[in-house]
């Protein structure tokens, strides 16, 4: 009995009586029924909406998946179908490239039914676009494995975007197989009338040959064609059922609009040779009109340094305005006394690969020349160098405080030339760029020292 009337007085004394503690309880209680009622209700985490499922379907799903509403979760399901389709027709088209070469390339040439002319003109860069499919493929095979093998089972992991953006260079191997196109076939029907053992060949590998499903040749050599205008139907699946959230969203986007810009240019170029056939399509806006252009320039500028397309990286393009001061004084008088000229520029670097895997490494090799390529507007419907591409080697660029809207490039013992753009921070970044590859290539302090300029001489320059 003394016990209880301490506790009571204990109880009395810390202000919890037995109302209080009813109205602890009943709030107690009230907060984990609305926890519990908001697990029940819980958002979706990729759109963040309430409307999931009853719990006897949550109940039936895994853990992982009851996170989504019914929407996101047919969503994810087709974005891992059309993940998977893109993944497999990439592989049907590589087999049948192999086709290409083991049943009827490698047969001919053994048996010596065309000369190597001959069967460079019916098969064109078939190997290069053999090369480049087994990459690609490659890449997209060690993606859905290592998704699969973290339990990624939607393969949520696997940004198609950004693996085709790493490849990209394979496009103009593309373009150069479908401008082949037209006289390939010509080359083929040709010879067959021709040579009697070829049209026996070709009849019997149709007929016999079971790896060749009773297709012919010709089929056959419009695989590449087929493909390259479906990159952007298989994308455009992939975009509708990628959540503008995920990470791989821009990528897509990107990846699809360079390929339509490239077939684009493709039809352009087949008009320009007189050929009647053309790719898909596709309707045209700004920005796929300038990236059309800019393929050009960037063919314009591989063909006149004679690079590999895969050891070249094209770090900036653009509009630059360029003047060539006649003498050392526009510096103290302004850049307002130079003539300035448009001029598209375009700033090449070669590269040597460090993976063979990749073609367009992230952690690209050392820098083995760089080169400023300067070309005229259109005129006529085609692009005019300037002059022979300035080797970066052989260049001083710097600048000074006092003209701070322009850089000045000198290449030794020839010319110097003065560069700007219209926005000044585009001018220092082109500026910064040109400046750190001239710099990683020759004796850069030994050239520096050998020329005095007031230019190079400043203690100031620019970060």
């Amino acid at each position: 009995a003394t016990r209880t009337k301490s506790a009571d007085v204990e109880r009395a004394d810390s202000g919890i009586g037995q109302m209080p503690a009813r109205k602890w309880r009943n709030r107690a209680s009230e907060t984990l029924s609305s926890l519990q009622a908001w697990e029940a209700h819980r958002p979706c985490t990729d759109c963040g909406e309430r409307d999931l499922p009853g719990e006897t379907d949550v109940q039936n799903c895994n853990q992982r998946r009851a996170d989504l509403c019914e929407k996101c979760r047919k969503r994810r399901t087709e974005r891992k179908e059309s993940v998977l389709e893109f993944v497999n027709t990439e592989a049907s088209y590589g087999e049948d490239l192999r086709i290409i070469k083991e049943e009827f390339y490698l047969p001919m040439q053994v048996a010596g039914l065309l000369s190597q002319e001959q069967l460079q003109g019916i098969f064109s860069n078939i190997q290069e676009l053999i090369d480049l499919n087994e990459s690609f493929l490659e890449i997209l095979q060690e993606e859905i494995d290592q998704a699969f093998d973290q339990g990624d089972d939607d393969l949520m992991t696997v940004c198609i975007g950004e693996i085709f953006l790493e490849f990209v260079n394979m496009l103009p191997a593309f373009q150069t197989y479908c401008l082949q196109q037209s006289s390939s076939v010509n080359m083929l029907n040709a010879l067959e009338k021709e040579k009697e053992l070829l049209r026996i060949f070709l009849n019997v590998s149709q007929n016999d040959n079971t790896a060749l499903r009773r297709m012919n040749l010709r089929s056959f050599l419009m695989a590449p064609l087929q493909r390259v205008t479906k990159y952007p139907l298989l994308l455009s699946r992939i975009i509708k059922a990628t959540t503008e959230y995920h990470p791989d969203h821009s990528s897509l986007r990107e990846a699809k609009s360079r390929i339509e810009s490239h077939l684009e240019h493709i039809n352009m170029k087949t008009k320009q040779e007189g050929n009647t056939w053309t790719l898909r399509s596709f309707r045209q806006d700004s920005k796929k009109k300038r990236e059309v252009i800019n393929i050009e320039m960037r063919e314009t500028a591989l063909k006149t340094v004679g690079w590999l397309r895969e050891e070249t990286r094209f770090v900036m393009e653009g509009s630059l305005q360029l003047a060539q001061p006649p003498d050392g004084q526009w510096v103290k008088k302004g850049s307002k006394t130079l003539k300035f000229q448009n001029m598209q520029v375009l700033l090449l670097v070669n590269m040597k690969r460090v993976s063979e895997s990749s073609l367009d490494s992230a952690e690209p090799g050392p820098v083995k020349d760089a080169v400023l390529v300067l070309i005229r507007d259109k005129n006529n419907g085609k692009f005019h160098l300037l002059r022979e591409p300035l080797r970066l080697s052989n260049c001083i660029v710097s600048t000074d405080p006092d003209c701070d809207d322009t850089f000045e490039l000198i290449e030794i013992r020839r010319e110097a030339f003065v560069f700007r753009d219209s926005d000044r921070a585009r001018t220092h970044h082109w500026f910064r760029q040109i400046r750190r590859y001239s710099r990683e290539l020759g004796s850069w302090k030994k050239r520096r020292n050998a020329l005095p300029n007031i230019m190079i001489s400043t203690p100031h320059t620019r970060p």
